[in-house]
Parts: C-alpha cells; structure tokens; sequence
C-alpha cells in the first residue's frame, strides 16, 4: 500500500517562508510525476504544484507562480515545497501525491501539514 507523509508545516506570519517535504513509499508506489496539493478552510482542494520526473519539468497554479518551488529526489522518493511571500490565502492543509493529468494518483492520502499564515 502506497504511504504519503508530508511534514514541515507551521504557523508564520505573511512575508515568511516555509519548506514542506514529502516521502513517498510502500508496494506499488510508481509515479513519474508528483505534486503538492491544498485544502483551505471551506475549500475544495486544489493542485499548486507539479514535478516530472522525466525532466524535471514543472508546473504551478497562478496562485502560487514566482513564490513556490517544487523539487524532490525521484530515487528517494523525496518531494519539496518551498514556499516564499506567504500570503494568509496560502493558509491549508498541504499534501502531496502522485499526479495523473492533473488529478490525484493515488486514493489513500497521507495526514497533510497545516501551513497558516497570519496577517
């Protein structure tokens, strides 16, 4: 069974930064890309960030284009959001999956890290 856990969360002001990692593992994880997700208070959630493996290529909502960056270590199964000029709207719960033309691989996600950014 595939096991996501995200971890780095917190609570800082608007302004600040914030580096999230994702470890993917367990029988059958296989995902050739990966991606960070969102829930906001009251919101569905939403894809922010993607990476290919194949290339290294990326993807980014406009929400979030020029303030965050995806990378990750694809034979460690490794994924990182940096974060920069959080915003309160950046307030959520994030979590990381594999991604399949732009939805979620995998069905059991992992617990998500609280980011809440204060004004």
């Amino acid at each position: 069974q595939v096991q996501l856990a995200e971890s780095g969360g917190g609570l800082v002001q608007a302004g600040g930064s914030l580096r999230l990692s994702c470890a993917a593992s367990g029988r059958g994880f296989s995902s050739s890309t990966m991606g960070w997700f969102r829930q906001g208070p009251g919101k569905e959630r939403e894809l922010v960030a993607v990476i290919a493996w194949s290339d290294n290529s990326t993807w980014y909502a406009d929400s979030v284009k020029g303030r965050f960056t995806i990378s990750g270590d694809n034979a460690k199964n490794t994924v990182i959001l940096q974060m920069n000029s959080l915003n309160p709207e950046d307030t959520a719960v994030y979590y990381c999956n594999g991604v399949v033309r732009g939805k979620p691989r995998y069905d059991n996600w992992g617990q998500g890290t609280q980011v809440t950014v204060s004004s």
